[in-house]
């Protein structure tokens, strides 16, 4: 790319979102955009006089957002402080390139650690260490800081445009361009190229959901909540009035929000008393304006701790069984179509990962580093060569020392019966001690939570069995939507230890009553409140006046309520990911059609829209795990990979797009073969290298 054109008018961008997603496409463009003028610059000097004067064509970049420019409704800045991110700070960035000594700037800044740490020595905010984990508010200044680097290191032929409005409609205009409707000023915007980025979806209710709200329409006193980040839900004390009964549907990440906001965000403190060694059993002292809280969910299982982080925030697991030549291997074997089915081909080899480090930790916690490299080795040739790892096992003192169990320790209840709620109380509390201890002996010294940290480190191996139509149509909505995701994200995107050493305090004092497995939520006409009961629990059923669901919504291209995915959906411009199976069987995902990188939005004709690209939790069942909100520090993550891209495209001459349109017509039928062999977009293939910062290696 040359970055050098003749145009009547700038090359017009907008970006539909600014969280996350769309400020890491605004950085990359900004760091490309530089090294283009650069370019133009020594071509410039290289020049001869009557052809200097050259410069990059003029760029401006429309950033929309209807909540918080540079924030985004999730990670705004105005919300309190006890939402809390489930990834330690050291593990994060926005900035595609490390500090230099220079000014923080697109390309080369700090991660949200180092800050958090200059902001601490510079302005005198609270300080945290590197293993801390921050409230999203503190996340959402930091959003705004990178912002606003970007902002003030654009170079000169780049204009930003911050625009704070709701994006109502897109269509295309007689000379091609796009047209963006909006509900405030200036009401019409056009752009040459729109990268959606719209983050968290609101969900027209569903089966449950319209009855919950029915129920609370014909009975007055009772209030039902959908799912939602919990700074957004009404948890005031008109809706949950202090000392009533108060139902959370969900046991998972935003059930601590909502938790923490009807204790803390209610006046009560934690504190932890006296003990002989220095260290007392945490207590909540209320402030008498908390409700009782009755929560469930299928397991009866709050969310596990995240182990305590011991790994450095550019560490990489290298995958030995679940790698990318054994997918293509099983595809082989498959045959036809080469969709996998995952409970066959994918979870015995991860389940291979997640054991092999589980015995690799303990040998190594037992006998030292150089024993564990050598049980290492001896162990994976045993694994992938179909041998029996047993005797191995046995001789290293593990012969009694069972493999990891997924299923058990996302169920650890069963179908196990329980006399009464004080029963299964202290089964709870006991599974959650043993949680915490497990969680204290860290990821990488605690053979549990460093084996569990396998799910997390290897989801981009996972992505490419999975991603566009990788699976049998039955395999994707059965197995892995069925059984395998709920289990992933319960053992894999824990709380901080500390919201867990929370809930246990609460539970401990009777404020937070568990229902317990396979909890039922019924609306009950006779009793004039909502019903919460365990089958599993005998005298479990309770009446509460509200009903709080604490499950963000999953993303659904067609029952999503924004005006724009309903004008973008009846208009036909964009449809929903379907898989097809090789006999012809058909799943409708509910994620919004894209191509493979650089994510080209397909319409409802099948045509691919080459100036229209979605990016992030839109396309989630297009792609798998897309709400992931940050790189990391020193590794090539997808998610940096992701915007490098789209930056790379979106900058694209406007003199190229015929070519691109009579290419693009070649990409849906190549798109998922090309993705069931393995192969993925690279920022390093779109030809500007070490120019404009691409960094080497893998990334999760």
């Amino acid at each position: 790319m040359s970055g050098l054109e003749s145009t009547p008018h700038p090359l017009v961008i907008a970006v539909v979102g600014s969280g996350p997603r769309g400020i890491s496409v605004l950085e990359r463009i900004a760091v490309r955009a530089t090294a283009e003028a650069a370019e133009a610059a020594e071509a410039t000097e290289a020049t001869e006089a009557a052809e200097a004067g050259r410069s990059p064509r003029p760029v401006r970049v429309l950033f929309i957002d209807a909540t918080e420019i540079g924030a985004g409704r999730v990670w705004r800045t105005d919300q309190d402080d006890w939402f809390t991110m489930n990834t330690v700070i050291s593990q994060v960035t926005m900035y595609s390139g490390g500090p230099d000594g220079g000014p923080h700037r697109p390309g080369a800044g700090p991660s949200l650690g180092e800050w958090i740490a200059h902001r601490h020595e510079t302005a005198g905010e609270p300080a945290l260490g590197p293993d801390d984990y921050a409230p999203r508010v503190r996340y959402g200044q930091y959003l705004a800081h990178v912002h606003r680097t970007i902002a003030e290191h654009l170079p000169t032929h780049v204009e930003l445009v911050p625009v704070t409005g709701r994006v109502t409609a897109l269509r295309t205009g007689p000379d091609d361009r796009y047209l963006l409707s909006l509900d405030s000023a200036p009401h019409l915007l056009e752009a040459d190229r729109v990268v959606l980025a719209t983050g968290h979806p609101f969900n027209a209710p569903d089966a449950f959901e319209r009855t919950m709200l029915d129920f609370t329409e014909r009975t007055p006193g009772t209030h039902y909540l959908c799912g939602d980040s919990a700074a957004d839900m009404a948890l005031d004390e008109e809706t949950v009035p202090p000392g009533s009964a108060v139902g959370i549907k969900g046991l998972g990440l935003s059930f601590y929000d909502v938790m923490l906001s009807l204790t803390v965000g209610r006046g009560g403190t934690f504190e932890q008393a006296a003990g002989a060694d220095g260290g007392g059993e945490l207590r909540y002292v209320p402030s008498g304006r908390e409700p009782h809280i009755v929560a469930g969910s299928r397991s009866g299982l709050p969310i596990p701790a995240r182990g305590r982080n011991q790994k450095r925030p550019d560490f990489s697991h290298r995958a030995r069984f679940l790698t990318r030549d054994a997918l293509v291997a099983a595809r082989q074997k498959r045959g036809g179509s080469g969709q996998l089915d995952f409970a066959q081909d994918v979870l015995p080899l991860l389940q291979q990962e997640i054991d092999h480090v589980f015995y690799v930790t303990h040998v190594r916690n037992s006998a030292g580093p150089e024993a564990a490299e050598t049980f290492s080795d001896a162990h994976a040739e045993l694994l992938l060569s179909g041998g029996d790892p047993g005797p191995l096992r046995a001789a290293a003192g593990l012969g009694d020392v069972p493999p990891v169990d997924l299923d058990a320790l996302a169920r650890p209840f069963g179908d196990a019966r329980f006399a009464s709620p004080e029963e299964f109380r202290e089964r709870l509390l006991a599974v959650m001690d043993e949680d915490l201890a497990q969680a204290e002996l860290g990821t990488l010294d605690g053979p549990l939570k460093s084996a569990l940290d396998v799910l997390r480190d290897i989801r981009n191996v996972v992505r490419l069995a999975v991603d566009y139509g990788g699976l049998l149509p039955a395999s994707h909505t059965g197995f892995f939507h069925g059984r395998f995701l709920p289990v992933n994200a319960l053992l894999s995107a824990g709380p901080p230890m500390a919201r867990v050493e929370q809930l246990r305090a609460l539970v401990r004092q009777g404020i937070v009553e568990v229902a317990g497995p396979g909890t039922r939520f019924e609306a009950d006409d006779a009793a004039g409140a909502f019903r919460v009961v365990s089958p599993q629990v005998k005298g479990s059923a309770r009446h509460v006046q509200s009903l709080i669901d604490a499950r963000i919504p999953t993303p659904d291209l067609l029952r999503d309520t924004s005006p724009l995915t309903r004008q973008l959906v009846a208009e036909g411009m964009v449809r929903p990911y379907v898989i097809e199976g090789p006999e012809g069987e058909e799943y409708a995902t509910g994620g919004l059609e894209v191509t493979t990188s650089p994510f080209h939005v397909v319409d409802a004709a099948g045509r691919i829209r080459p100036d229209l690209y979605a990016l992030g939790i839109p396309t989630e069942h297009t792609r798998w795990f897309t709400q992931v909100g940050s790189s990391r520090p020193g590794v090539n993550t997808l998610f940096y990979q992701d915007a490098d891209a789209i930056a790379a495209d979106v900058l694209r001459p406007l003199g190229a797009d015929a070519d691109r349109e009579t290419a693009a017509a070649a990409i849906i039928p190549a798109q998922q073969a090309n993705s069931r062999a393995g192969q993925t977009g690279s920022a390093a293939s779109s030809g500007l290298g070490a120019a404009v910062g691409v960094r080497r290696g893998e990334g999760a």
